[in-house]
């Protein structure tokens, strides 16, 4: 009889201490980590395609994975508008993109800051670089939302961006006990 009542006051103070953030994450399993992490994001379905893909389940691996993937597609988004800066024949077109172009400069530098953070154990400026870098992909694609509209990939380019950075935000928080 005592050894029925140890085994569930331990299961209940195990389960407290695991979903208070006590018991590392690589104790639970791969769906339940990916899960933690993409119900916290601001678009689940993406979040678990693009964690599904990273091959670890370690947060500070997923970081690294989604730093690297944001980086990329930063990146892409930045030539991106400056191509379409160099084509577009609209003036205010014209302005917006070199606009983007220059935030998307801004996030790529603070992904790279974000790497640099994570590599010094520092997931409060991974949190802060990722959302900084949110802010400036939002802000690209907040420019479009009067006429003349952007009809190019660059607004999903954007939201991707967006998108990435809500995981890294969400692995940051979990990373710090926050979450």
């Amino acid at each position: 009889m005592a050894s029925s009542s140890f085994l569930v006051v331990s299961s209940i103070v195990l389960s407290i201490m695991f979903f208070n953030g006590m018991v590392p994450m690589h104790a639970a399993s791969q769906d339940d980590i990916i899960s933690t992490i993409c119900k916290k994001t601001r678009n689940p379905s993406f979040c678990f395609n693009v964690l599904n893909s990273a091959g670890t389940t370690d947060l500070k691996g997923l970081a690294i994975f989604t730093l690297n993937l944001a980086h990329d597609k930063a990146a892409q988004s930045r030539v991106l508008a400056q191509s379409l800066e160099s084509n577009a024949s609209d003036p205010k077109l014209m302005e917006r993109y070199a606009t983007c172009a220059k935030h998307f400069n801004n996030v790529v530098d603070d992904i790279v800051d974000g790497k640099n953070y994570l590599g010094k154990g520092d997931y409060n400026g991974v949190n802060t670089m990722a959302s900084t870098a949110m802010t400036e992909a939002g802000n690209c694609l907040d420019s479009f939302i009067q006429p003349p509209k952007d009809s190019t990939a660059l607004s999903g380019s954007g939201k991707v961006v967006e998108d990435i950075c809500s995981i890294i935000l969400v692995i940051a928080n979990l990373l710090l006990g926050r979450a």
